[in-house]
């Protein structure tokens, strides 16, 4: 064989060896940004990291109410996945902002009481129970409504039902949809009342215990995929690394239940 033609074999397994690394390459790193519920914040500070790693793709995180993350949707903020409540969700597919079909519940959220640490623990095991502690304390905080926090909505009417919403008015301290954890934390109140996953973070906060089965509101979050993202294929990859066992491991440990789906 002369010299040209072995020359050509040659190139030629390297044209195959270089196919096949095209081939076997893994897929390009992608960026995939979340707007998620505060009630979400802490797992998905945990869990971003968890899945940059396993991926290869980077995440960036953008947090308000649910109301305030779909109301940034709608006027125009490009986001790849949104983490709120599957009625926001529903909202954003009529709209067009988020793709039919793909909202995925990740995880359930329950609002609970949270007092400062090393303060008496009330009794709120049933709603009389909680009443009378709600009446007792002179200050309680909560997220404003008017911030559109499921958790504030929910307590307003909850003081409506118990017959002391005139008592509670009072006691007022609001907060602004993040967490009321660090005011209780402070001595700014007495009492929170939001889910629990938003309380829990602060070593400064004992929690009580969730509101009575007959108070209780159960807060799903969903993820769904936003029409306006550039990477639904890594979006997708996220969304099926929350049922691995190890977010939802961090899911259980930020006082969450995992996802039915």
């Amino acid at each position: 064989m002369g010299r040209a033609a072995a020359g050509t074999r040659i190139a030629g397994r390297w044209l195959v060896a270089a196919a096949l690394l095209v081939l076997t390459a893994p897929a390009q790193a992608a960026e995939i940004k979340v707007l998620s519920s505060n009630a979400t914040r802490t797992l998905l500070e945990d869990i971003a990291p968890m899945f940059e790693k396993a991926s290869g793709h980077k995440v960036t995180l953008g947090f308000g109410t649910s109301q305030q993350v779909a109301k940034r949707v709608e006027a125009g903020e490009a986001a790849d996945l949104v983490v709120i409540t599957p009625e926001a969700i529903g909202k954003l597919v009529k709209d067009n902002k988020v793709v039919a079909g793909s909202s995925v519940e990740i995880a359930r959220s329950l609002i609970g009481v949270g007092i400062r640490r090393g303060a008496p623990h009330p009794d709120i095991r049933t709603p009389d129970a909680l009443r009378t502690a709600l009446l007792a304390v002179k200050s309680v905080t909560f997220s404003a409504p008017a911030t559109g926090a499921t958790s504030g909505v929910h307590t307003e009417k909850m003081f409506e039902r118990l017959g002391i919403a005139a008592e509670m008015k009072a006691k007022y301290v609001l907060g602004d949809g993040s967490s009321t954890g660090p005011i209780v934390a402070r001595g700014e109140a007495e009492m929170a009342i939001q889910q629990i996953s938003a309380l829990k973070p602060y070593s400064g906060v004992d929690i009580v215990g969730p509101l009575p089965d007959e108070l209780q509101l159960v807060t799903i979050l969903s993820a769904g995929i936003g029409a306006a993202g550039q990477s639904r294929a890594a979006v997708q990859e996220m969304i099926r690394y929350f049922g691995t066992p190890e977010a939802i491991a961090v899911i259980k440990a930020k006082g969450l239940e995992p996802g039915k789906n």
